[in-house]
């Protein structure tokens, strides 16, 4: 089934009833050539691009829920490039690539739009970092504009311009940066994968990874055992607990990220903003509501749902650069389970086990992350050699200290990330 205006225009006009369900619902097979542990966004990506690019259709997502019911569900879906640290920039610029030409790639309205990213600052300092972290951006090939209160005045008029605790000093804008729609992501890669062959397998739930001589020879379920000559982990916060099936110990804590959304309200936020004072962002979603989001909870968990102080600060930073947002009522608020690793920037590697493959330690950057890190990740899988935008995400730089990409100076503290 291929979308199309004429396409929608007719069973519009005919009820709605000619269209096919967007992907099937297949019985689990005893052996494939490829199992993706994980059915969020990432692993659907995988998935789809082993099947395009690489052609091969043998493949399983094994999914212990329903599709997209991770932390793909549940993100404030920002879409950025403006990364600045060698192996961080390259990957995210080509993420973003293929995030113009997603909707195209999939035929499926992902409601990706390029609003625009403006990335605050308020001290000298501030402003100084700003700049060389522009001029990085714009050194790698993607774009970056600074701006001076004037021009953020007349862009972003409700923001406290004149607060004595944080002045704006101006800010730093990425055009081509924005927002999608999570849940269509999710959507538009499944339904992709599955029109090439792969089978998506929900409720399926990985009860162990067997392993014979150093070699990977299939998963445990609770729907059967399943052979596999490749096995690859794509499960976000749940990361260290299925990699530790496979005796494997990660360099990763679970940590919750809360998210908030209002009562739709009338069009009035038209860019993404970042506060350069405190970990907090926000944007408005087509249906008017807006989303925003702060710092981690500091302690680990694996619950999806956060604690009342960190839902306080991020009040409270929202106040503090917009104080409008006092009047609109929070509908509701949830959490994302962050899998931080040491340097805030992602793994995508073989294991010492042949054959089995990881793709984990996405910090904050999991959403923006979907097409390349699928992309990248698709061709460790099907080449065994790393894709040159993510050869820097090894998992042996923890071990060695070579290569590490902390891009924010925070430090191996990976509640800081």
């Amino acid at each position: 089934m291929r979308f199309s205006g004429f396409g929608i225009l007719k069973q519009g006009l005919t009820g709605n009833k000619g269209w096919t369900a967007h992907w099937r619902n297949p019985k689990c097979k005893e052996a494939y050539d490829i199992v993706i542990i994980g059915g969020g966004g990432h692993g659907l990506a995988t998935a789809y691009y082993l099947a395009k690019n690489h052609g091969l259709k043998n493949i399983a997502v094994l999914e212990k829920g329903h599709l997209g019911g991770g932390n793909i569900g549940r993100n404030t879906t920002i879409v950025r490039a403006n990364y600045m640290m060698p192996g961080n920039s390259e990957f995210y610029s080509h993420s973003l690539k293929l995030w113009e030409g997603m909707e195209q790639d999939l035929n499926f309205n992902t409601m990706h739009s390029q609003r625009g990213q403006v990335a605050l600052f308020h001290s000298d300092a501030q402003r100084d970092a700003a700049v060389r972290r522009a001029n990085a951006i714009i050194n790698q090939g993607d774009d970056a504009e600074l701006l001076s209160p004037k021009q953020l005045r007349k862009m972003l008029p409700y923001l406290n311009y004149d607060s004595p605790r944080f002045p704006i000093y101006g800010g730093v804008i990425q055009r081509r940066a924005g927002t999608a729609r999570h849940d269509a992501v999710a959507w538009g890669y499944a339904r992709g994968a599955d029109s090439r062959g792969v089978d998506l397998i929900q409720n399926c739930e990985v009860t162990g990874i067997d392993i014979q001589n150093g070699q990977v020879k299939g998963v445990q379920t609770n729907q059967g055992a399943i052979l596999a000559k490749k096995v690859a982990i794509v499960v976000a916060g749940r990361s260290s607990l299925v990699a530790g099936m496979a005796g494997i110990r990660l360099p990763i804590e679970s940590h919750v990220l809360q998210a908030f959304v209002t009562e739709g309200l009338k069009a009035c936020v038209d860019k993404v903003i970042s506060f350069g004072m405190g970990h907090f962002y926000i944007s408005q979603s087509d249906k008017g509501g807006l989303v925003f989001g702060g710092n981690l909870d500091y302690y680990s968990s694996y619950a999806s749902r956060g604690n009342l102080p960190m839902k306080e600060h991020v009040m409270e930073a929202a106040m503090a650069l917009m104080p409008m947002i006092g009047k609109a009522k929070v509908l509701r608020s949830w959490g994302g389970i962050m899998d931080m690793t040491p340097d805030g920037s992602p793994i995508i590697d073989k294991t010492d086990i042949y054959g089995l493959y990881l793709n984990c330690g996405w910090c904050y950057g999991g959403f923006k992350a979907v097409p390349g890190s699928g992309y990248s990740f698709a061709h460790l899988i099907a080449t065994d050699n790393h894709h040159e935008p993510a050869a820097g995400f090894r998992l042996d730089r923890f071990r060695t200290g070579y290569g590490l990409m902390d891009e924010e100076g925070t430090g191996a503290q990976h509640n800081l990330h």
